[in-house]
């Protein structure tokens, strides 16, 4: 495996936001997006990266953004460093393969969450109430079942910690009654297309997270889109509800973390070569049965 990217430098192009696995920078009319190798979990970056869990991240968005492109647009002006502005262009090295270049967007202040399935928080609150986000559901579902019809469930974007979900109503304060019913109908059509392409490939995506912002007026696709780091992507033969499931993410991260006892708190320990590696081919896999990529 190649040695994993952690941190871009490119001092003569000004740093917008470092985030947890992005770098941006600002060109002007345009940003750059250059996708690390860096990992977190429970919201904590991890002092060690996956390798080539950047590239994975970019070329999936890139399907994911040229497959929905009938259903929605999207910020992706190109990927190819060779097209890239004089400034960023001598830096190919680092950019190819894990970079774009994109419209500036004003971002919508929600996520638009979209769950196919009853599986983390919306299985938590459904315990209690029989509802998702306050959405009321059926009695008797289990654990990772298909929900009756996939459920728009908007949430907070948080500046740190968690995302939290909000109701329905909340949303359209948020963003007004107009706006709300767009983002629904545009991330239900987004997800249900992408959800029929995936089953055929052997993946079930459990639920998603899609933001858009808006350019020229128009509500577009902006950020990652349908990765593994964005959704819950699990296998469909080992598929079973009533448990938790299989999935390619980061949950062999979750898990080694979570028998070590650490308090969750920064600085988090360093990840084991065993667990960067399953966790590597997990990205990985995922890439190859979506997209037939390597």
């Amino acid at each position: 495996m190649t040695e994993p990217l952690l941190e871009t430098s490119f001092p003569d192009v000004s740093l917008l936001v470092r985030g947890k696995v992005r770098d941006v920078y600002d060109l002007g009319s345009q940003l750059l997006i250059v996708a690390t190798d860096r990992i977190s979990a429970f919201d904590v970056v991890m002092p060690n990266g996956i390798p080539d869990k950047g590239r994975v991240l970019t070329q999936m968005s890139l399907f994911w953004f040229d497959f929905l492109e009938g259903v929605v647009e999207n910020h992706l002006a190109t990927a190819d460093p060779t097209e890239y502005p004089a400034s960023i262009g001598k830096y190919i090295g680092v950019l190819a393969g894990r970079s774009m270049l994109v419209r500036k967007a004003e971002v919508v202040p929600i996520e638009c969450v979209v769950r196919g399935y009853l599986a983390g928080s919306g299985w938590k609150e459904y315990q209690d109430r029989r509802t998702v986000c306050d959405i009321k559901l059926p009695e008797g579902l289990r654990e990772s079942d298909r929900l009756p019809q996939p459920l728009f469930t908007p949430a907070t974007k948080a500046a740190s910690g968690h995302d939290e979900n909000i109701s329905p109503q909340r949303a359209m304060e948020m963003v007004g009654t107009s706006a709300y019913g767009e983002l629904e109908c545009l991330s239900l059509s987004a997800y249900t297309k992408a959800a029929d392409y995936a089953r055929s490939r052997g993946i079930i995506i459990a639920d998603t997270k899609f933001e858009f912002g808006y350019a020229g007026g128009k509500l577009i696709l902006i950020d990652e889109v349908l990765t593994p780091d964005s959704s819950r992507f699990w296998p469909l033969d080992d598929y079973q509800p009533g448990r938790p499931q299989k999935s390619f993410d980061k949950q062999p991260v979750r898990d080694h973390l979570e028998s070590t006892g650490w308090d969750k708190k920064p600085p988090a320990p360093a990840l084991p070569p065993d667990v960067v590696e399953s966790t590597s081919k997990r990205y990985r896999e995922a890439l190859r049965l979506l997209t037939g990529q390597d």
